[in-house]
């Protein structure tokens, strides 16, 4: 671990609004299911003395930055090199006394970590030229590069509109395929050259026109959309009775299916609307929560100020019954 990584700035979204909504100060055992660099977990463990971590990321990068930033007292916390949508085995692996009946609280931060978005190698940002990765584990599984290669121009459009939310898709999967015939497109900066010129974007603009298009790569990369309502429903199974759960999303297509997950668990249907007199619930929702955000909890315009990548971010929280 090089100086550079053990200094990346790390700036936790709504410490103090995740620790109140999870209730650490009751105690129990705790799982930060994106542990990141730390911040969370660190909060979450100062708060409850008596408390229990257990930290899972699949970044061994962020991992190995937690345990040098974590207290190591290896009675209050254990970190996990996984997949947070494999909670159940995971947890399953852990002792019985620090999992009970269930755990006390969850969290899942969902937003990419400062480690990830500042060490241009990993290939997240167009901010600098760097190889085209974007794996949040960069030990498995295909790169941005090997997918933009593997992909027609179809497939690549439709990822690009359906994650990104991007309206030039057509345009700019055009010019990806116009240009890897002539080379395989590797690195961040050529991508998003691609992308200006694809959108004829000149001079100067508030948001980089290949935000979007980053995006949706980075997305379906580390496949972040599917099997997220899934995990919620086994996160909930992980709880104990009157255990919390609490989700940051950071774009509305997350936000989304968190919102839809939290309404099925609360017993409310979720079935599309039917012809009229049609309209019986086929979903079989049942109620195993009570929503304790009716609306997200959105950061504080002090946060914002001086945490610009705050400015999205939205938490919800329920409560097992």
């Amino acid at each position: 671990m090089n100086q550079e990584i053990e200094e990346v700035e790390h700036l936790p979204v709504m410490v103090g609004e995740v620790v109140d909504g999870l209730d650490v100060l009751t105690g129990g055992t705790f799982v930060d299911c994106t542990v990141g660099l730390g911040g969370h977990s660190k909060a979450i463990l100062d708060a409850s003395p008596d408390g229990k971590l257990i930290g899972i990321d699949r970044d061994p990068d962020a991992l190995e930055i937690a345990r040098k930033r974590l207290p190591s007292d290896a009675s209050r916390i254990r970190l996990v090199h996984g997949n947070f949508k494999g909670i159940k085995e995971i947890l399953a692996g852990q002792p019985v006394e620090w999992i009970g009946e269930g755990v006390s609280g969850i969290l899942a931060d969902l937003g990419v970590s400062s480690l990830q978005l500042d060490r241009a190698e990993r290939g997240f940002s167009f901010q600098s030229d760097a190889s085209l990765d974007m794996r949040m584990d960069p030990t498995s599984g295909e790169t941005a590069a090997e997918i933009i290669e593997r992909l027609d121009e179809r497939e690549l459009a439709d990822l690009i509109f359906n994650y990104g939310q991007e309206p030039g898709s057509r345009r700019i999967a055009r010019a990806i395929v116009k240009e890897r015939e002539k080379s395989p497109i590797e690195t961040t900066k050529r991508l998003a050259d691609i992308v200006v010129r694809a959108l004829h974007k000149k001079g100067y603009w508030r948001v980089h026109p290949a935000t979007k298009t980053f995006q949706a790569l980075r997305i379906a990369v580390n496949d972040e959309l599917n099997g997220l309502e899934a995990w919620t429903s086994d996160a909930v199974d992980c709880l104990k009775k009157s255990g919390r759960l609490a989700i940051i999303t950071f774009h509305s297509l997350e936000d989304r299916i968190v919102k839809r997950s939290f309404q099925f668990l609360s017993g409310s249907c979720i079935c599309p609307p039917g012809p009229k007199g049609l309209g019986a619930c086929v979903c079989g929702a049942t109620k195993r929560v009570n929503i304790l955000t009716r609306r997200p909890i959105v950061p504080s315009a002090d946060e914002t100020a001086k945490n610009a990548r705050a400015r999205s971010a939205k938490l919800r929280l329920c409560e097992k019954i």
